[in-house]
């Protein structure tokens, strides 16, 4: 499909997409949007930014009769992917005028309960959307269409149980939709219980390998911030995102940014939903040059012309460092990834190179001048736990340095293993 008017889609829903400037469909709408309008169950494998929410709001949009109740539910993983697909499904429902309603926690629940009754659609976290179901203030009997977005996000943060509670809600004749960056084997099984011969829909990363620059510096704890100012003070330009793996360890950075000279905001799970919702507004619009984040940034959400991703700390999870890296080197533009490692990252970065291949580069410490550094105080709830509670943002991970590496190979050159 090279045009949206090739599927068929309404006049109304054509204006809209014009609207938003978009003109040809992306692999990922080309695949599945043709199987959606049908009614079939699909299962689409695409990265962030690759338009997944256009693929599966045409078959909403369409389909949905506005004010017979609520007829789409789409679940997403955190706060923040929730408002921006609510956005999205409402900007492109516009001739229709769908009322389209996003329900997670962190906000008052009375709002969203006076305005339930005349929802057409629901994007919400699970763990507000089952306080819902748990007082009867939501009804699911109409829902058609049942959409999962990011679903291996929601999933890794321990959602999977309230996924199942929320799926077996709904009525079972039913559309459902499975939207994911990997499709992994939990997302397999669910697809096998909740869904009726889906079709699969892969679609290729955006990121360009070829284009992608991947360095690494190995420096000693003490330095690695100074290390950072460095960097950051010498980048002419571009947006950049700077990757920690817990809130307090993004609150420190931030801080010491701020206190050397850069002008740097953060996102976590800890900060209100107003902050983050402004904290992005600003770095979308080039306002900060520089936002230090936990994985939540990691994916899921838009932020576009990210040219540089440095990486604080190097993620446990290889998956979630693909994904950081993902941010950068998009639609054609050239990005670059930092690593700066310490004694205390080689053991993630190690697995890092043993999930997949990747052209690393090994840079040699420039001299820095060491900077000073100020603590953040600790507070209650503060640290490295994780949040995964319900409706959270589930973007706080405490990474163990214990953790037994996968592969007992050796440590590429990083010296004696840390046990």
């Amino acid at each position: 499909m090279n045009k949206f008017e090739e599927f068929g889609l309404s006049n109304e829903l054509l204006e809209s997409i014009k609207r938003q400037n978009i003109v040809t469909p992306t692999e990922i709408q080309a695949g599945s949007i043709g199987p959606i309008l049908k009614g079939q169950d699909v299962v689409g494998e695409s990265a962030t930014g690759s338009g997944k929410t256009l693929a599966f709001g045409c078959g909403i949009i369409e389909s949905v009769v506005p004010r017979n109740g609520i007829q789409a539910l789409v679940l997403t993983p955190t706060r923040e992917l929730c408002e921006q697909v609510s956005c999205a499904l409402q900007n492109f429902s516009g001739g229709k005028r769908l009322n389209v309603l996003s329900i997670y926690g962190g906000v008052s629940i009375d709002r969203q309960i006076y305005n339930l009754p005349k929802t057409d659609v629901v994007v919400a976290t699970p763990g507000r959307l089952l306080d819902h179901l748990q007082r009867g203030t939501i009804n699911l009997s109409k829902v058609k269409i049942l959409v999962l977005d990011e679903a291996d996000r929601m999933l890794d943060m321990g959602f999977i149980d309230d996924v199942e509670r929320i799926i077996r809600a709904c009525p079972k004749d039913r559309q459902t939709m499975f939207f994911s960056a990997t499709i992994c084997s939990k997302i397999k099984e669910l697809s096998k219980h909740y869904m009726n011969n889906p079709i699969k829909v892969m679609a290729k990363r955006e990121v360009d390998p070829t284009k992608l620059k991947q360095v690494y510096y190995d420096v000693h704890k003490g330095l690695k911030l100074s290390l950072l100012i460095h960097l950051l003070n010498n980048e002419k330009e571009g947006l950049m995102m700077v990757f920690c793996n817990t809130r307090r360890q993004t609150d420190f950075v931030v801080k010491n940014l701020k206190t050397n000279g850069i002008d740097a905001i953060a996102i976590h799970g800890g900060l209100s939903q107003n902050k983050r919702s402004k904290t992005l507004d600003m770095f979308n619009g080039a306002k900060v040059e520089v936002l230090v984040c936990t994985d939540v940034a990691a994916r899921g959400l838009h932020i576009d012309n990210v040219s540089h991703v440095y990486n604080y700390e190097i993620p446990n999870d290889p998956k979630d460092y693909v994904h950081r890296i993902g941010r950068t080197a998009r639609a054609g533009e050239k990005g670059k990834v930092v690593n700066l490692l310490c004694e205390y990252d080689h053991e993630n970065f190690g697995r890092v190179q043993d999930f997949r291949t990747f052209a690393l580069e090994r840079l040699e410490t420039p001299q820095v001048e060491k900077v000073r550094i100020v603590q953040v105080e600790a507070r209650q709830g503060f640290g490295a736990r994780r949040n995964s509670g319900r409706g959270g943002f589930g973007g706080g991970r405490s990474f163990g340095r214990g953790t037994p590496r996968r592969n007992s190979g050796p440590q590429r050159g990083f010296g004696p293993r840390r046990r």
